[in-house]
């Protein structure tokens, strides 16, 4: 069983996830109504440089984890990789935030925003590296 990374996809996907969580959470998205929902201010959330670092792993290690699994799938355009993107968003991440979101009392906004996210950068990442030329 051959796996066939596509580094520079992987990490083009890796940057638009970033760009996404960028707007994502910016005010003219999403910020205020994730920040009201979280209850604290920018004041409160103090330094962004640990957050930041986290959140570029996280998205790298979702980018590699999608190309992993398009290579073993034999898929090979952009429609494909979406496709698998929005299942494993919507089938396994959505889910899991949702478990966490039940246990601890975020309310549906919370959910909806951060699970949005997630589940639309799956669908981003899965296209960039799904459709990637070899």
């Amino acid at each position: 069983m051959d796996i066939e990374i596509k580094l520079i996809a992987v990490l083009v996907a890796t940057l638009a996830g970033m760009m996404l969580g960028a707007f994502w959470y910016s005010p003219i998205a999403f910020g205020k109504a994730w920040m009201d929902s979280i209850g604290k201010t920018e004041e409160d959330l103090g330094s962004a440089t640990g957050p930041m670092i986290g959140s570029v792993v996280a998205c790298l290690v979702t980018a590699m984890s999608l190309a992993i699994v398009i290579s073993l799938s034999g898929i090979s355009d952009a429609l494909g990789g979406a496709m698998l993107g929005g299942l494993i968003g919507l089938g396994i991440v959505f889910p899991a935030l949702l478990s966490d979101s039940l246990f601890c009392g975020w309310g549906s906004k919370l959910l909806m925003i951060q699970s949005g996210y997630r589940v639309i950068y799956a669908i981003v990442m899965g296209a960039i590296i799904g459709g990637w030329p070899a």
